[in-house]
């Protein structure tokens, strides 16, 4: 597949990994991208798994006929895009391996060795000519691995743009891009927001056509619609007005209470209610849903003078990714000692401009009607602007 009349796709669908990162739950799989650039010297852009050599180095043979690769650019170490260095190398002994400083350290850890008789290091602002196409290195650090850099090809206004604007999901899927690259985004680029930031600030400064990410389609309509999401999402902005309810339940009575309060604020006219079991759900949609709207309402109960376990992973991830900016309601439930309201403030103590409701909700067992008028309340207030 041609991007440009010089560079080519060469990476690869997985459709039999299950999770990602041994974690994200992947139902339509997921691309490794690798592209080559064919000009008087031909740069191969990143590695694939170590599931895929075969078909990249048939990919990059197909692609090439009888020419070799001059130089190979690898922008991020994570093995789902270096695994096959030594592979390429070991058909291709004379290729130059271009990368950052820290990306060769990381070489020495992975292989045994930093590939010094093949190594080019490059650094912010550095340069690279293949001949009508030229190739330009901007430091990425921490995002979201420090040793990042991505590539800008002047020629093509081509951004090879790492693991930025990536998403979940082989090339082949037919899915919406904005849901799995928010997934994909918040889940393992999240907790890098200043880090995005900053490369924005420098990508704002390129006349980018097209973007070649490491995950997920090449881009190249609309771009303005692309990074205007990551704006929003490495800002830690709320992208849509709504209400997340993430719950947990042992013997239905909380789980009571949210239903109601979901049909009262419905009923009063709010734009989005969005309801997760935290127990059922998958736990990275429910974080990127608590990214993605305005209000979140954390229901559940005091459990061993805590609170339920799958609530305290829910709240760990999103204090590790700077939940921010944001509206907060409580919801406890206990027999005879409620504390789950106080315990869930307490995690989120560090977490900056967060505003709560006046009206917290306190279920003693099961919901009555003092409960009712606090879920009125509540949903009033969450109602309101």
């Amino acid at each position: 597949m041609f991007i440009t009349d010089d560079v080519k796709y060469i990476g690869v669908n997985d459709r039999k990994i299950d999770l990602f990162e041994g974690q994200y739950i992947v139902p339509n799989g997921m691309a490794y991208n690798s592209y080559a650039i064919i000009d008087e010297k031909i740069a191969i852009m990143d590695s694939v798994d170590a599931s895929f050599t075969r078909e990249w180095l048939d990919n990059i043979q197909n692609a090439l006929g009888d020419r070799k690769p001059d130089y190979l650019i690898i922008q991020h170490m994570e093995p789902d895009h270096s695994a096959n260095i030594v592979n390429l190398l070991n058909v291709y002994p004379d290729t130059t391996i271009v990368s950052s400083a820290k990306a060769f350290v990381m070489m020495k850890n992975f292989f045994g060795t930093d590939f010094a008789d093949n190594q080019l290091v490059v650094g912010e602002g550095d340069t690279l000519s293949l001949g009508k196409h030229n190739l330009t290195f901007v430091t990425a650090p921490m995002v979201h691995w420090p040793e990042v850099i991505v590539t800008y090809d002047s020629t093509d206004k081509i951004l090879f743009s790492a693991d930025g604007f990536g998403k979940f999901g082989a090339l082949d899927a037919d899915e919406d891009w904005a849901c799995e690259a928010r997934r994909y985004y918040i889940g393992i680029v999240g907790k890098y927001g200043v880090q995005v930031q900053n490369l924005l600030k420098k990508a704002a400064k390129l006349d980018i056509q097209i973007i070649c990410p490491l995950h997920g389609p090449v881009l190249s309509e609309n771009l303005g619609y692309y990074i205007n999401l990551y704006n929003i999402w490495s800002s830690y902005q709320p992208e849509e007005e709504g209400v997340v309810i993430a719950y947990t339940s042992i013997y239905g009575n909380t789980k009571k209470a949210v239903m109601l309060l979901a049909e009262k604020l419905r009923a009063k006219g709010c734009p989005k209610v969005v309801v997760n079991d935290l127990a059922r759900c998958d736990m990275a949609e429910a974080v990127e849903d608590a990214f993605r709207y305005s209000k979140i309402v954390l229901a559940t109960t005091t459990y061993n003078g805590d609170v339920f376990p799958f609530m305290r992973e829910f709240i760990n991830h999103l204090t590790e990714r700077n939940f921010c900016n944001r509206k907060v309601a409580f919801i406890e439930n206990g027999s005879w000692a409620p504390l789950a309201a106080r315990v869930m403030k307490g995690m989120l103590e560090k977490s900056k401009n967060l505003t709560y409701t006046d009206t917290t909700v306190k279920i003693l067992s099961a919901p009555n009607e003092e409960n009712d008028a606090q879920l009125d309340a509540l949903a009033d207030e969450l109602c309101s602007q």
